[in-house]
């Protein structure tokens, strides 16, 4: 691997900040131009900065058709002020009509981080659980599940990890001899989780979109790939106008696409399944459905880039009925970290460097007064110099959780820039944003608490 490259670790706790670079490297797509419905303050200040294919999502928020929204929780220690980023995320897609599934990974954590499967159900529903109830999640379009009473994730696991090899997961997430076994098993469970909401018993075939940080990304690009390579039908530009369809044999569907034992095809066969692909095409309602089965391609010369999401539907319902899984790769969106009490990344391995939503307000405010500033080292050089909010922890509390005001908050940046605003006072203004938003935090987990029961999918209750 050339040495400039970056290797993101989704357990570790020291990550590379050089969004830019990420967004180059690993193929992400920037959410900058992409046209939102009422979006969150996260949305709106560039925290949530990248995507992969969101479009889908929009297009099925747009036109009226079912859509997911996916998160997880490792249940083996305190909620922090980070994870509220997700549930804000989250809490946006449901209020945009998508239905939410949040995967408890007590597998994972139990294996990986040595928790019980008693102890890791009691953490998240008395952490989490009853945190996300407060925070605004409505229980009737969420479900809660666990890993370790859903079997079909295990399953379906399982059934892909046969596509991928130790060579891909050194490439995603720089696996090595020394690895642990169960790191390398944990991300294929993820798959699983990732993925199975589409199947009919858990909601059907309808676009997945998960909101997370960057370092979660190889997961996500595990589990596209996986999902791709599964699919029977390839839709992609054509080279004049419209868009392709071609067939992507595997062994699963040799068979049913005309591949006889012998070597030969089967033409009636192959002719069969392009007139199917014609009729799923045309069903949308599209006349100039152009099939040639000698050069292996269904060509629609008047689709545009917003027909790809009905038309990939199409496809994978056609593939469900001739037997194939029919997976869509799932969607997802990446925002920045959540800065910790010194400057790095917020992490619930140091407490003294983090605000857990369930810290008492006396210790909101004595670890905000002791974080990192981005105020002069005099009020002197302040006043003359200005400070910088960028790295300023105080002013960054502000602009991810507790500030709503776009306008307030382009006044205090520049306040504090200029001299004006001392890093005493940007300190004091957070310490007043954050108790008054934790003191209703904590009403409302009180208020909530009978609802948390209420989170939980039948197979986990």
């Amino acid at each position: 691997m050339a040495q400039d490259e970056l290797v993101i670790d989704p357990w570790g706790s020291a990550q590379s900040t050089d969004y830019d670079r990420m967004v180059e490297q690993f193929g992400l797509t920037s959410m900058e131009g992409v046209s939102l419905p009422n979006p969150s303050k996260l949305h709106r200040r560039g925290i949530v900065f990248a995507h992969r294919d969101i479009e889908q999502v929009l297009e099925a928020q747009r036109t009226g058709g079912p859509f997911g929204v996916l998160t997880g929780l490792m249940p083996s220690g305190q909620m922090h002020l980070g994870h509220s980023m997700v549930v804000e995320q989250v809490k946006w897609f449901q209020q945009q009509g998508g239905d939410v599934t949040i995967a408890v990974a007590d597998l994972e954590s139990q294996a990986t981080r040595g928790v019980s499967l008693a102890k890791g159900r009691t953490v998240a529903l008395k952490e989490y659980i009853a945190h996300y109830a407060a925070l605004g999640l409505d229980p009737e379009k969420t479900n809660v599940y666990f890993q370790s009473t859903r079997p079909v994730v295990q399953r379906l696991g399982f059934q892909l990890g046969k596509r991928t090899n130790l060579n891909e997961f050194e490439a995603i997430y720089g696996f090595s001899g020394e690895t642990n076994l169960a790191h390398v098993q944990a991300p294929l469970v993820q798959v699983g989780d990732i993925l199975h909401p589409q199947l009919d018993e858990h909601g059907g075939l309808r676009p997945i979109v998960v909101p997370v940080g960057v370092d979660q990304d190889p997961h996500l690009r595990l589990t596209r790939g996986l999902a791709s390579k599964t699919n029977w039908f390839n839709l992609r530009d054509s080279s004049s106008r419209g868009l392709m369809v071609s067939l992507s044999v595997h062994d699963e569907n040799a068979e049913v696409f005309g591949q006889l034992a012998n070597g030969r095809i089967d033409k009636a066969k192959v002719a069969g399944v392009f007139e199917n692909v014609v009729a799923a095409v045309a069903s949308l309602g599209f006349s100039d459905v152009l099939s040639n089965p000698k050069q292996g391609n269904v060509h629609i010369p008047s689709a545009t880039q917003r027909d790809k999401h009905a038309i990939r539907l199409a496809l994978l319902r056609l593939e469900r009925e001739l037997g194939g899984p029919g997976l869509m790769a799932p969607s997802s969106t990446y925002h920045h970290f959540a800065v910790g009490m010194t400057g790095d990344k917020m992490s619930s391995s140091k407490p003294k460097t983090t605000l857990f939503l369930g810290d008492d307000l006396a210790t909101v405010e004595k670890k905000i007064k002791r974080a990192f500033s981005g105020g002069q080292p005099t009020v002197e050089e302040h006043r003359r110099l200005g400070g910088n909010p960028d790295i300023d922890v105080a002013y960054q509390y502000m602009m991810y959780f507790f500030e709503e005001d776009d306008a307030h908050l382009a006044q205090l940046n520049a306040s504090f820039r200029s001299g004006h605003l001392l890093a005493g006072e940007m300190k004091q203004l957070c310490i007043e944003k954050a108790t008054a938003w934790m003191g209703e935090l904590h009403e409302m987990r009180d208020q909530t608490a009978h609802l948390v029961e209420s989170f939980l999918a039948e197979d986990s209750r």
